[in-house]
């Protein structure tokens, strides 16, 4: 008996995402949260640090190492390390059994092409998998979110994450109407990085950008006006050099992007059939992912639509949570999984 349970605890899911890689273990749950960054010798092509450790490394490399985030966009940019990473980290999750084959599931954007999604596949069956299904994003996020996603009404979901924005009306285990955009968290990092080009001829690094949107980043003007400093080289004279920014600066520079994601809301919410739309009004909107806890974001689709809008307990592991669930109920929750092209 113990035999076979060893064999079904090693189902897991996935959520491959641009900035984070999740992965949930069955019967154990979340197992692994690390940033998608590897650092790669270039001379040796060895692996010299994955995750956090690499995520540190972005931007103070030496010439022979760089840290790459294979994943750019929700998608997979750079395939070679992408599989890398992904058998690194299932291996780490299965320590002692390497000869392990787990089913797997992967959460993968809406918007994603054919071709895209059979990489994503051939990636984890390289990294070791014996059976790979996928299931979209937005699906994922709002089983994570705990909406009855399998119930006869509507469930409206916004899961913002860092390479995407995906929004989602899902009914009867199924996507109504989906939109994906490729805006997300790191669009917001960009546009902090041009801001301080632009304003004080500064260059700032990627992991800067990212620490100034999560102290002070805003999408709603509000009434307390908070600074900080940032630090970066100054374009003119190339010397390090500090500058102070408020509240006010970055949610003007985080204007556009946030205007897209409030936009894909609009669009979806315009693509909703009429009775749907009547249970959104009761039920309201699930705003999750990374992206989500940027302040004021909830206030601002509030605003926009006029919908109640919830902001998900667990908005970093929705996904991979409910990727999770659909390994602990396999049988039941089959339904949602995308399925297998025709050959």
């Amino acid at each position: 008996m113990g035999n076979k349970l060893a064999f079904l605890g090693r189902d897991m899911a996935v959520d491959l995402g641009t900035a984070n890689t999740l992965v949930y273990v069955r019967g154990r749950g979340i197992v692994l949260n690390e940033p998608s960054v590897v650092a790669i010798n270039t001379v040796t092509n060895k692996i010299v640090a994955v995750g956090i450790e690499a995520k540190r490394m972005i931007g103070r490399t030496p010439g022979n190492i760089v840290a790459v985030r294979p994943l750019k966009d929700g998608v997979i940019a750079d395939f070679d390390v992408t599989e890398r990473m992904l058998r690194y980290f299932i291996q780490r999750v299965h320590r002692r059994r390497q000869f392990a084959k787990p089913r797997i599931i992967v959460a993968v954007p809406s918007g994603i092409t054919g071709v895209e999604q059979r990489a994503v596949k051939e990636a984890a069956y390289q990294a070791g998998a014996r059976k790979v299904y996928i299931i979209e994003e937005p699906m994922a996020a709002a089983i994570g979110a705990g909406l009855p996603v399998h119930e006869p009404t509507g469930n409206m979901v916004v899961d913002v994450g860092g390479g995407t924005t995906e929004v989602a009306i899902i009914s009867m285990g199924g996507i109504v109407t989906s939109r994906s955009i490729r805006v997300g968290g790191d669009e917001l990092d960009q546009a902090v990085i041009t801001f301080a080009k632009k304003e004080y001829s500064l260059m700032l690094g990627e992991r800067t950008a990212e620490e100034i949107k999560i102290a002070i980043g805003t999408a709603c003007p509000t009434e307390e006006e908070r600074h900080a400093e940032i630090r970066g080289r100054d374009l003119v004279s190339g010397l390090p050099k500090t500058i102070v920014v408020s509240t006010e600066e970055i949610r003007k520079a985080t204007e556009e992007p946030v205007n897209n994601i409030v936009d894909a809301v609009k669009t979806t919410l315009d693509k909703c059939p009429p009775e749907l739309s009547g249970d959104l009004m009761d039920r309201g909107i699930a705003l999750t992912g990374g992206g989500a806890l940027l302040r004021g974001l909830d206030e601002r689709l509030r605003d926009e639509t006029g919908m109640p809008i919830h902001l998900v307990d667990n908005a970093l592991d929705s996904v991979v949570l409910g990727s999770g669930q659909c390994v602990e109920d396999f049988d039941a929750l089959q339904q949602v999984l995308v399925p297998e092209p025709r050959h």
